[in-house]
């Protein structure tokens, strides 16, 4: 009886691995700069419809801060609403950026992410997202484009390794207001990519704003409607990131 659970168990664990691993509805663009000594609360939200009709939400409130003029640290709880169940936390993730050039010196800035993930499920071991991250300035306009690797470590079954990117683009109109959008993918298995029909990819619509509280406080945020392109992903996914910055 034991042998079978065990196997039952492994099971499904091969099964949930070789589902599609979709960008959390929460997911946001990551930034190459750092402002050295500014500190954050931050909170996001997000919620997607599948296409199968179902819904699913995830939600995260974290506190970071600059610790030097080039590594940003930011500590979140993150909490996962999956279809048909209550909202439950499901994970401590530690996020560091690192500023490699700095702003504006050259054609590009340049960063680098490390993420580091403990889900809930001790199973799925540790997570981890890192990769190079991007942003360039043409006269109002910004552009920012990431290609992210994830892995599991230290997991009971085996995950995929896999290649993801995140891109936006805005027009900084004016401070308290300003469009864009936004688009996230995820192509696969980083040497192996999924055929077309398999990969997710969505894009759609975004608006940024900064609202300014004192001297060296403000509240920023953007928001975004995402719309899936291929069958592999969501149908529409709504993502809202709201900072404090003190």
């Amino acid at each position: 009886m034991r042998s079978m659970r065990h196997a039952g168990a492994s099971l499904a664990l091969s099964i949930l691995a070789t589902l599609p691993a979709w960008a959390g509805p929460n997911d946001y663009i990551r930034l190459p700069t750092v402002e050295y000594g500014e500190r954050e609360i931050d909170f996001k939200y997000g919620q997607q419809k599948n296409r199968d009709g179902s819904n699913e939400a995830a939600t995260s409130l974290g506190y970071g801060m600059g610790v030097t003029e080039w590594w940003f640290t930011e500590l979140y709880g993150k909490y996962k609403q999956a279809p048909g169940e209550s909202n439950n936390f499901d994970a401590w993730e530690w996020e560091n950026r690192f500023q490699l050039t700095p702003t504006g010196k050259y054609a590009v800035d340049v960063g680098f992410l490390l993420e580091i993930e403990r889900p809930l499920d001790r199973s799925e071991g540790y997570e981890l997202t890192w990769g190079p991250l991007f942003q360039k300035e043409w006269g109002r306009w910004q552009g920012n484009f990431n290609v992210l690797v994830q892995q599991h470590i230290l997991a009971d079954t085996k995950f995929d390794t896999e290649l993801r990117y995140q891109m936006q683009v805005k027009y900084r109109a004016a401070e308290q207001l300003e469009w864009g959008a936004q688009a996230f993918g995820n192509l696969g298995q980083w040497d192996s990519w999924k055929p077309s029909s398999l990969q997710e990819h969505k894009i759609g619509p975004a608006v940024f704003g900064k609202v300014k509280t004192g001297m060296k406080q403000a509240i920023k945020w953007n928001a975004a409607m995402l719309f899936g392109v291929t069958d592999a992903t969501p149908g529409t996914t709504l993502r809202l990131q709201t900072e404090y910055e003190f």
